[in-house]
């Protein structure tokens, strides 16, 4: 009995869970991107997954925002079963997951206030909150004086955390960064991590970041999860890169 109520417990910590997860492209269903993953990611946490190109990143992403459905296996996020979502309740289902992509995908024709408040258009918040909750999520990634200006004035760094306000205005339980700092200096890459850092301990957003950079999975000493060829090669506590030769 009380073996049941830990597992009951431990599922419910869990916002991120997947169980015998397969994701095969091919229609033999013989080569699989990922292949039998499994693996929990608890409220609050900070987690990098790292791998060589192929590894299953990508997939394992995708598979998270629901742009593909598991050829096996079981994806909750946030208490919600992913496969079993209709095509109406999937833009809901993603208001509860703030993105951040490495190339930004801002709107160039449109100012840093109006890229921010885009995210909580699209969810119909009223008027008078978005123009509370902009500045406020501008004010977070240290860009309050620059609402009206447009973001092809804005440096790389800028630009990402424009669109960092823009996942985090919201107020999702998730954040997933998709290389973040992949198109940015090594100060810029910091400061957002350190951004990204700092949402996850004051807000307790959990945080999945998948990335490339040795340097600052290394440094930051998070959770580190390991793919390698569509399966977990290792998953440790205050991990760092793993060089697969």
């Amino acid at each position: 009995m009380e073996k049941k109520r830990r597992k009951k417990k431990e599922a419910s910590d869990a916002m991120i869970t997947l169980d015998k997860v397969s994701m095969s492209y091919s229609s033999s269903g013989t080569s699989y991107a990922l292949d039998n993953v499994s693996l929990s990611i608890k409220k609050g946490e900070f987690v990098f997954i790292v791998g060589d190109s192929g590894s299953g990143k990508s997939t394992l992403i995708k598979l998270l925002l629901r742009e593909l459905t598991p050829t096996s296996g079981r994806i909750v996020v946030n208490g919600a079963d992913v496969a079993k979502l209709k095509h109406r309740q999937v833009p809901k289902f993603r208001r509860n997951l703030g993105i951040v992509f490495q190339d930004f995908r801002l709107l160039n024709d449109r100012n840093v206030y109006e890229n921010v408040a885009f995210a909580q258009r699209v969810v119909q918040t009223p008027t008078r909150e978005i123009r509370k909750n902009v500045p406020r999520a501008l004010a977070v990634v240290g860009l309050a004086g620059k609402y009206k200006a447009k973001t092809r004035q804005l440096s790389g760094g800028e630009q990402q955390r424009v669109a960092l306000a823009r996942a985090l205005v919201n107020e999702p339980p998730i954040l997933l960064a998709d290389e973040p700092t992949g198109n940015l200096d090594p100060k810029n890459s910091w400061d957002i991590m350190k951004l990204l850092e700092r949402i996850n301990e004051e807000k307790g957003t959990t945080i999945l970041v998948v990335t490339h950079n040795k340097e600052i999975v290394n440094a930051m000493q998070k959770r580190v999860i390991t793919m390698k060829k569509g399966v977990v090669f290792s998953d440790e506590e205050k991990g760092g890169y793993i060089d697969e030769d």
